[in-house]
């Protein structure tokens, strides 16, 4: 088993482990790649493919993957009686999986308009949604510290915003973010916490599929996911396959993120990719870093810091093991890699 990693000032309370700080590396990585791959794939601000299809494609490819990793170690009718004797926490995951159906879909929509970089700072005002929601759901009382970090978050935001001309980003993409983070986070630490975290995913895959199917037919598209034309453009394009096969890692790393960390420090995981997409942006698309870029980004890496010095702590609810395979279980999912 890992050892946790030496108390310091600063990675202390935020990485009890070696692992959980390779989680939080690998989750800034995999989403700074899914924004620069979806801009990538536009061609005049528009999509050759279906949106909705990518997506549910996505949630798919992380089904098939939650599967293969939970039967690595138990057995298909395990699976099954998992599944059955959970059946309610399946239920509930189709809260989570509607907002985050939306907030996928909508994500595409705003990089339309967006440059990776201005999006993802846009998009950090969310932070202070999350801050509100993880107190009343959590019941944990954010210090004054970590309030100030919010406010000074949001404040690089509004000074990012002054340099965006015709366009806003869609207030219910935050919302769902947020929403779906938390709530998620609360089935993954209390209602299911001695759960497999992968039949969590299972769970929540399961459901984003048929969310995803009733907008295709809400949409009158579920034409599109056995005609010949829409399917050449998501199976024929390289870039789009990378976008479905990245985002489903993105997927798989989240649920672990959160059962390892919390869902304040995932949206500040989200603040620190903002120096590298600039980066990025500028060397793969032409885009310039203009002054309140920078300002922006100083001002959210600086909340970042200060969040840092007193992070939430947030513990996955102790449950008794049945037996001594039980505890192995519980310590292998905690801490080895998946």
């Amino acid at each position: 088993m890992s050892q946790p990693v030496p108390k310091s000032k600063f990675f202390g309370d935020i990485f009890p482990t070696r692992f959980s700080a390779l989680i939080f590396v690998g989750y800034i990585v995999f989403f700074i790649a899914q924004s620069i791959l979806v801009k990538a794939s536009q061609t005049n601000r528009s999509y050759s493919y279906n949106v909705t299809c990518v997506v549910m494609l996505t949630e798919l490819l992380k089904l098939v993957l939650s599967t293969v990793l939970y039967l690595k170690d138990h057995n298909f009718p395990t699976l099954c009686c998992e599944v059955s004797k959970y059946r309610k926490v399946l239920l509930l995951y189709f809260v989570p999986a509607l907002l985050y159906c939306f907030y996928n879909n909508l994500a595409f929509r705003n990089l339309q308009h967006f440059d990776p970089t201005t999006y993802n700072l846009l998009m950090q005002f969310r932070v202070v949604i999350t801050g509100i929601v993880f107190q009343v759901l959590f019941e944990k009382r954010l210090s004054g510290q970590q309030w100030f970090s919010l406010c000074l978050l949001t404040f690089g935001c509004i000074i990012k915003q002054f340099s965006v001309t015709g366009e806003s980003t869609q207030a219910s993409d935050m919302l769902c973010s947020c929403l779906a983070g938390v709530y998620n986070e609360f089935l993954l630490k209390d209602t299911g916490a001695d759960l497999h975290i992968m039949i969590h995913n299972l769970f929540m895959y399961l459901d984003s599929i048929v969310c995803n199917l009733v907008v295709l037919a809400w949409n009158g598209q579920t034409s599109e996911l056995v005609n010949a034309e829409s399917l050449r453009h998501i199976f024929g394009e390289p870039i789009v396959l990378l976008i479905i096969a990245n985002g489903a890692l993105c997927g798989i790393i989240v649920s672990v993120f959160l059962r390892n960390l919390n869902s304040i420090l995932k949206t500040f995981a989200g603040a620190l990719d903002l120096s590298f997409t600039a980066v990025l942006c500028w060397f793969i698309f032409s885009i310039p870093i203009d002054m309140p870029t920078i300002v922006a980004i100083s001002i959210v890496s600086i909340a970042t810091y200060l969040y840092s010095q007193n992070p939430v702590v947030n513990k996955v609810k102790e449950t008794k093991p049945k037996s001594t395979s039980d505890i192995d279980l519980k310590d292998k999912l905690l801490v080895s890699p998946v």
